[in-house]
């Protein structure tokens, strides 16, 4: 299927023998998600600011480049930066500062009656919905948790008007809980689950409270923590701007200088041999080193958009510290990691090698449609799976999330 007025193709027809559950797709937000319900005291603080032809969001009074263009009047192509599902033969090719096409956005990119229509002829049965602009948010107002909490806060009530958090119990738009401030993170996460979430977006990065940065890891969250179990409801932790910029930039003498998506960041060569800063890394560290997962043994940890890279190494780490020094650990370390980590397997070339450490209801499928760095057929992705037996491809595909969603298939 194309658009009528486009240059690109979604997909050829598949007809599956399973329901399918995409744990990556996005919405792009209107003009005034930021807002239209953003308190009076806090009037300005999010800003559109038109430079030239072009037109940047400018938050707190300083203009930030990490959405290219944050109306999305003009978006790059699904699948634009050709990561398919297939593994690419150029795959260790730096290609940083590409260009890809560009098309006029589509309806269903911004409204759910359009999206749910496209999912359909996509084969899309169900899909997680994260919003994208709002990566922008928490680190450029890390030094004013109650600002960052007050653009958390109206951007979720404009995704509940216009999205809801359960459209026609096919899309799942993913609220954000900022911890920058407990008892307002705990009063939003107690109104987006009365609203239907079944999901929310805890950013992954120590967070910037009023004391400091610190793990959201750690005991003192432990309240928060409470909730969400009692809720049972879905952490998402979607990647996005972690601020791990500031490593790269001490080195590269960058000042304060922000992370900007699909382009250089510091020098190819120095990038390119520098110790790995991994955040989703350091997350599960702390979520299984701090003890979390042990204080809240039902907690449900999804993280989402992580290039596969990172879970092997990690699983490896946990084997070394579960067989080593399981003396520093409550628990065996490993086991944690499996029973309350579900992993989206991001451009995985060989789920087949993954089944080895993981099992198949830890693992799930996700797209990014219709970013750029995401699939343009998002089920494309079958075609990884189907030499795999039909339950462990309906899990990937869909079951593994949709159970710990409570999705009846």
């Amino acid at each position: 299927m194309a658009d009528d007025n486009q240059n690109f193709v979604y997909m050829r027809e598949r007809r599956l023998p399973y329901p399918t559950f995409d744990a990556d797709n996005h919405m792009y937000e209107n003009r005034d998600a930021l807002t239209k319900f953003i308190p009076p005291e806090f009037d300005g603080i999010i800003k559109y600011v038109d430079i030239g032809n072009r037109t940047k969001v400018a938050i707190n009074d300083k203009l930030s480049d990490y959405i290219p263009n944050p109306t999305f009047n003009v978006v790059a192509v699904p699948g634009g930066y050709g990561q398919n599902h297939a593994p690419r033969q150029d795959r260790g090719t730096d290609r940083r500062g590409e260009k890809p096409k560009i098309m006029p956005s589509v309806d269903a990119f911004f409204d759910p009656e359009p999206r749910l229509e496209l999912m359909k002829d996509m084969g899309i049965d169900r899909a997680l919905m994260w919003p994208t602009l709002a990566s922008v948010v928490e680190e450029r107002l890390a030094d004013d948790p109650d600002a960052a909490c007050a653009v958390v806060h109206a951007l979720n009530e404009w995704m509940y008007e216009h999205w809801t958090f359960n459209y026609s119990d096919a899309i799942f738009a993913t609220p954000i809980v900022s911890l920058a401030r407990m008892d307002l993170a705990i009063e939003e996460l107690q109104r987006v689950a009365e609203r239907g979430a079944r999901a929310f977006l805890l950013r992954v990065a120590p967070v910037p409270t009023y004391r400091g940065r610190r793990s959201f890891a750690l005991p003192e969250f432990d309240p928060f923590w409470e909730l969400v179990s009692e809720l049972d409801i879905v952490v998402g932790m979607h990647s996005g701007d972690s601020g791990y910029q500031r490593y790269v930039n001490d080195w590269e003498g960058l000042g304060d200088r922000e992370f900007r998506a699909f382009v250089g960041n510091g020098t190819p060569g120095f990038l390119t041999l520098m110790s790995e800063k991994s955040n989703v890394h350091d997350a599960m560290a702390s979520i299984i080193g701090h003890g979390l997962a042990t204080r809240f043994p039902t907690l449900k940890f999804a993280p989402v958009e992580f290039s596969y890279q990172w879970i092997r190494p990690f699983v490896a780490r946990l084997q070394r510290a579960s067989e080593r020094q399981s003396v520093l650990f409550d628990e065996d370390p490993l086991e944690v990691f499996k029973r309350n980590v579900y992993v989206h397997i991001f451009h995985e070339p060989n789920p087949k090698e993954l089944l080895e450490l993981l099992p198949a209801d830890r693992l799930m499928f996700g797209s990014d449609f219709p970013h750029p760095e995401g699939l343009g057929d998002p089920l494309g992705y079958v075609e990884v799976v189907e030499d795999l037996d039909t339950e462990t491809q309906r899990l990937i595909m869909g079951g593994t999330l949709g159970s710990i969603m409570k999705v009846e298939a």
